[in-house]
């Protein structure tokens, strides 16, 4: 394939893996989030704990709902343009693939039909098991996806026949340092992304003055309480995954760091092991993608320290004006640190798709320059329409508040009852003195 159809054809992995990968982080740590305002609501069944649920559900499942579709098409174009790949690693890397798709992703996906259409039809720990399902196989997904990446950055458990790569040993593979750290990285990236985003939606509520006050006093100091620790957990992960770098990608270090000379000693001794060519990744994408993720990061832990000391006083909650638009503007920043950090990771092992063993140029499909051109301007039009769709939905239903509409909604519990005898009224209110609420019906 010709230069600029390589170009094309990474560019559009690009963007079909980074604008996926975006819908990913809230979804996860949103599930985790919903999961446990469940388990708190279904333990001390408060009113505001129950509309929590329902309201900060709403707004996972539009943001899942989306996110599948750009997965589904993420996948389409790992077989239209890099059938190379596939044929040459696809019986190692790809196991993981399968696995993801038919244990985690069928099963996440199972129960989370289970749980939106359970509402006032399971018992209430029937019901609050199924978001725990969502919950623990979204993060197992989340765990093959990064298996599959973490063999491509640090290929391990292989062993080659027939020219291809078959797998040789499935533990290697599973606890590759470069698959776990990635792990524990995201899944604090994700409840990062989750924290500021309950707090961004509730600042603008409390900004505007919005009725339900005590609600989102709760939502955006859960926001605030969860960003802390989770920053810190991403940061940890991030920089055992930089010093084990100089083991695992020197080269990837060493532009990183900017040590000119080793870089020239690192290239000198790549072209004498897999022959000439160019084996320095892009400075401006390797290391502007670093610093970008450094400079965000910089700038939440500011606000997640301050924002930890104005969380403990109600007024400011409520009544810190200046800090809600902050906590608004913020609300992008964790989104930029992950696919700046994304980017860093994935141009910084080229010219490589699988390290040390197959080359990115030997990787893509042979399609000639207009159709890599035609497939790039598709997904750029698809991927653009589902965004916008997904940010105009997400922002409609935040604006609306925890209205009495929408998921876990029972018409039948809302509806204006025909005046009755008042025993009748009695046993018919769930919250009156005449008896329990109704069976294998929880109050959400």
């Amino acid at each position: 394939m010709d230069p600029e159809s390589l170009d094309l054809a990474r560019l559009q992995f690009a963007l079909t893996a980074g604008s996926h990968f975006l819908f990913v982080a809230l979804t996860l740590g949103m599930a985790l989030l919903v999961a446990c305002l469940q388990t708190v609501a279904t333990v001390t069944p408060k009113a505001t704990h129950q509309r929590m649920v329902r309201f900060w559900g709403q707004l996972y499942v539009i943001n899942y709902a989306v996110g599948i579709i750009t997965g589904l098409v993420m996948e389409f174009q790992f077989g239209l343009s890099w059938s190379g790949l596939t044929h040459y690693a696809g019986n190692v890397f790809g196991t993981s693939l399968a696995v993801e798709t038919i244990v985690a992703f069928f099963v996440e996906s199972t129960f989370l039909g289970l749980w939106i259409f359970g509402w006032h039809r399971f018992n209430r720990w029937v019901h609050l098991a199924t978001i725990w399902v969502v919950a623990l196989t979204a993060c197992v997904s989340a765990y093959w996806i990064l298996v599959s990446n973490g063999f491509l950055n640090n290929p391990v458990g292989h062993r080659a026949k027939s020219g291809k790569l078959v797998l040789a040993d499935a533990g290697a593979l599973l606890t590759n340092p470069s698959a776990l750290l990635a792990f524990g990285h995201i899944l604090g990236g994700a409840l990062l992304t989750a924290g500021f985003f309950m707090a961004g939606v509730s600042a603008y509520h409390l900004f505007r003055r919005t009725p339900a006050v005590a609600f989102f006093v709760r939502s955006l100091r859960i926001g605030v309480f969860v960003s802390f620790p989770a920053l810190w957990v991403t940061a940890g992960f991030g920089g055992v995954q930089l010093a084990s770098l100089t083991d695992l990608q020197p080269m990837k270090s060493a532009v990183f760091s900017g040590k000119t000379a080793e870089i020239a000693d690192l290239q000198a001794e790549m072209a004498v092991r897999f022959g000439p060519g160019d084996y320095v990744p892009s400075e401006v994408w390797t290391r502007g993608g670093a610093l970008v993720m450094l400079l965000a990061f910089a700038l939440m832990m500011y606000l997640c320290l301050a924002g930890t000391v104005l969380a403990c006083f109600r007024k400011a909650v409520e009544r810190f004006r200046l800090w809600h638009v902050v906590l608004m503007a913020a609300v992008p920043l964790p989104y930029l640190a992950m696919i700046s950090g994304w980017v860093f990771r994935e141009a910084g092992r080229q010219p490589w798709v699988v390290y040390g063993l197959l080359k990115t140029g030997d990787a893509v499909s042979s399609h000639s320059h207009g159709t890599m051109l035609a497939s790039l301007i598709t997904f750029t039009v698809l991927f653009a329409a589902l965004a916008v769709v997904n940010g105009w939905l997400l922002l409609r239903h935040a604006r609306l508040g925890p209205v009495e509409t929408g998921l876990g909604h029972d018409e039948r519990l809302s509806a204006d009852p025909v005046p009755a005898a008042p025993e009748a009224q009695a046993a018919q209110d769930p919250g009156g003195p005449a008896g329990p609420p109704p069976p294998f019906t929880p109050r959400y």
